[in-house]
């Protein structure tokens, strides 16, 4: 007796079929894509934090990737200042954190020309293995693509050195596949000004988004009266939004009489001590 149609495989098979997939990605996730606690508290509390979407983002519509951000890439650019650039991905990638959303990490030619990942960014996630790869195109790299498709998600926020290469191809290629992806301009950098300008004017063409990363941690915040992220982007605004966070710190102070922020005390390694 023939089995019905579209598929002719046994019911045992089909369920032995889907759970390998699903332990398959399940390890995919695992080895390339950070997700936090608070991602898995918010999935149990049936999605207590939800935003709205309507073509904004949100903490479960997305997948963060950063790209490059090694120190030979950042010692050609020019088109922003180096030291915010600094301080942005590590800002944004904070925020990350607080709204459990899955990041990748990608480097190039670590050790031949590249360099470790920064410092300041691999503190961010200390359990992620960067994605090491040999092509400029992130989005040739079978790694990165199966990184992205294991997160489930169908918009990619994305950042990387340099706008023109690293950022610009597999921004080009991803929405050729179907993906929406959100440029994290003030995360990128390029050798001037007009490179980086017309990088960014080519992925718009594309239908890239572009966007700053305080937009979107505040896109991913969206509601004041949603307690359980506001204290931790009010703090990621202290530390990294320059004015917009010593605004916040003096209404804290001066308006609502709450105490200053501390700051942990910085003690010199014991080797810089003079003698």
């Amino acid at each position: 007796m023939r089995t019905c149609l579209p598929c002719s495989k046994p019911q045992e098979v089909q369920r032995r079929d889907q759970s390998l997939e699903c332990v398959q990605l399940q390890k995919a996730i695992a080895k390339y894509a950070f997700i936090s606690k608070e991602e898995k508290v918010m999935s149990q509390n049936n999605g207590s934090a939800k935003r709205s979407e309507k073509g904004l983002l949100t903490p479960d519509n997305c997948v963060v990737a950063l790209i490059d951000h090694q120190p030979q890439m950042l010692f050609g650019i020019t088109s922003i200042d180096r030291q915010t650039l600094i301080n942005n991905v590590v800002g944004f990638s904070k925020a990350t954190k607080v709204f459990g959303l899955p990041t990748i990490l990608s480097t190039v030619e670590t050790k031949s020309f590249s360099g470790y990942i920064w410092p300041q960014l691999k503190a961010q996630f200390p359990d992620i293995t960067p994605i090491e790869r040999s092509s400029m195109n992130s989005w040739d790299d079978a790694k990165f693509v199966a990184a992205i498709k294991a997160s489930g998600r169908r918009k990619i926020v994305l950042a990387g050195l340099w706008t023109e290469v690293c950022v610009t191809f597999p921004t080009i290629q991803a929405i050729a596949d179907g993906y929406e992806v959100y440029v994290v301009e003030d995360l990128c950098g390029d050798l001037d000004v007009k490179t980086h300008d017309a990088a960014m004017r080519r992925v718009e063409q594309a239908g890239a988004k572009p966007v700053t990363w305080i937009q979107v941690m505040l896109e991913w915040q969206r509601d004041w009266a949603l307690r359980e992220t506001y204290d931790a982007v009010m703090d990621i605004v202290k530390t990294h939004a320059g004015a917009y966070g010593m605004g916040v710190e003096y209404a804290y102070t001066m308006v609502h009489g709450a105490s200053p922020t501390e700051l942990p005390d910085w003690t010199p390694p014991l080797e810089l001590t003079h003698k």
